[in-house]
């Protein structure tokens, strides 16, 4: 273990000998990131943090002794609020423990690789999904300071609130279940318009935000199947695996799923949503885009102001990663810049001007509670 001045330091804990050594040689590896320590279990963990002050933690979920889940709640109560990386596997286990940690306050989570055969191929797809993860969540001392953060304010777009709004599409990525399961349960019963949503996350990881969400949130949320007709105060959050777009119908506009060429390095992509988006509803769409690393939505959104929609984005103080919100930020394109907690006031507000709802009340008061958590 190295001590490099100005390093980010991690710590790794997991019980397999192998993914610990993965870990260490692609972390070692970059000139950025030094490994501070290692555990095999969550209580080796918890006897470290003082001793090697970690600037992020990479935390398997299934471990002996103790496992990710109880490290994570013992690190809240100890009020520990280093940035975590959960570690889980791609099944359905995988996915619901996954959920759990992003609520008790995971900042991220990678996949553990399957089925790839050799040490180089597991070591290549972890130092690709983790590296960067890495460097957002510390982008203090990050090469990626110039993608997270911002010197001086963005100029913000001219509002064009007069126009009604028939649809409200939300695009997300790091932080993003927590940053929805603050926003989504404070939309109201009466919300007069359908909510479509795009989180970056594998296949099964979407179902089971979905269950989440829809049990704290007073409106149906659905994972998309496809083929669903828009329809008022529904949301649907596209499955991981597919893209979720738009497409005229016959009876009104349907949801429809594929599974095209990834965008943005992203299978749902926001783009693909936003674009869809722009091109069925014009300039009477509401794109809100929240906290999430890279620019996923930046294309999409220029073509939804161009067609005359309304763009929000959540400022750099409440999100885990401002770059997907950064980015169209500074491009100038976003009418509103709002914390967390105002954010779906807004939305409220906007969406019922030429479009009253029935026995509607401002949100004004819900915007000091607490967040939301997922469980």
């Amino acid at each position: 273990m190295s001590t490099g001045a100005g390093k980010i330091r991690v710590l790794v804990v997991d019980d397999s000998v192998v993914i610990r050594r993965i870990i260490t040689d692609v972390v070692s590896a970059d000139p950025e990131m030094e490994v501070a320590g290692y555990a095999a279990n969550g209580q080796i963990a918890l006897d470290l943090l003082e001793q090697v002050s970690p600037d992020v933690i990479t935390l398997d979920i299934e471990m002996p002794v103790m496992d990710g889940l109880a490290t994570l709640k013992a690190m809240r109560t100890r009020r520990c609020w280093v940035p975590v990386i959960m570690f889980s596997t791609l099944t359905e286990r995988g996915a619901e423990a996954t959920i759990d940690s992003l609520a008790l306050g995971a900042s991220d989570y990678v996949a553990k690789p399957t089925e790839l055969g050799s040490y180089n191929a597991a070591h290549d797809r972890i130092r690709e999904a983790l590296i960067p993860k890495i460097k957002a969540l510390c982008r203090k001392r990050s090469a990626l300071q110039v993608e997270t953060s911002s010197h001086s304010l963005p100029m913000l777009r001219r509002k064009r609130i007069g126009r009604r709004i028939d649809v409200v599409a939300i695009g997300c990525s790091t932080g993003g279940p927590n940053a929805l399961a603050q926003v989504l349960p404070a939309i109201p019963r009466e919300f007069p318009v359908p909510i479509l949503i795009v989180q970056h996350m594998p296949p099964t990881f979407t179902r089971f935000l979905a269950q989440r969400l829809n049990s704290i949130c007073p409106l149906s949320v659905e994972e998309a199947a496809g083929g669903e007709l828009l329809a008022p105060g529904k949301m649907w959050i596209a499955p991981g695996g597919f893209h979720l777009s738009v497409a005229p119908a016959g009876n009104g506009p349907k949801l429809e799923i594929t599974q095209g060429p990834p965008e943005n390095s992203c299978r749902p992509s926001v783009d693909v949503l936003f674009r869809s988006v722009a091109s069925a509803f014009g300039g009477h769409a509401l794109a809100v885009v929240l906290t999430g690393m890279g620019q996923d939505g930046l294309r999409g959104c220029e073509l939804l102001a161009e067609a005359g929609s309304q763009i929000m984005v959540q400022d750099e103080a409440t999100s885990v990663v401002w770059g997907m919100p950064g980015f169209v930020a500074k491009a100038g394109l976003a009418e509103v810049i709002l914390p967390i907690s105002e954010i779906a006031t807004s939305i409220a507000e906007r969406a019922t001007i030429f479009r009253p709802m029935t026995g509607f009340q401002p949100l004004k008061s819900r915007a000091t509670q607490p967040p939301r958590a997922l469980s």
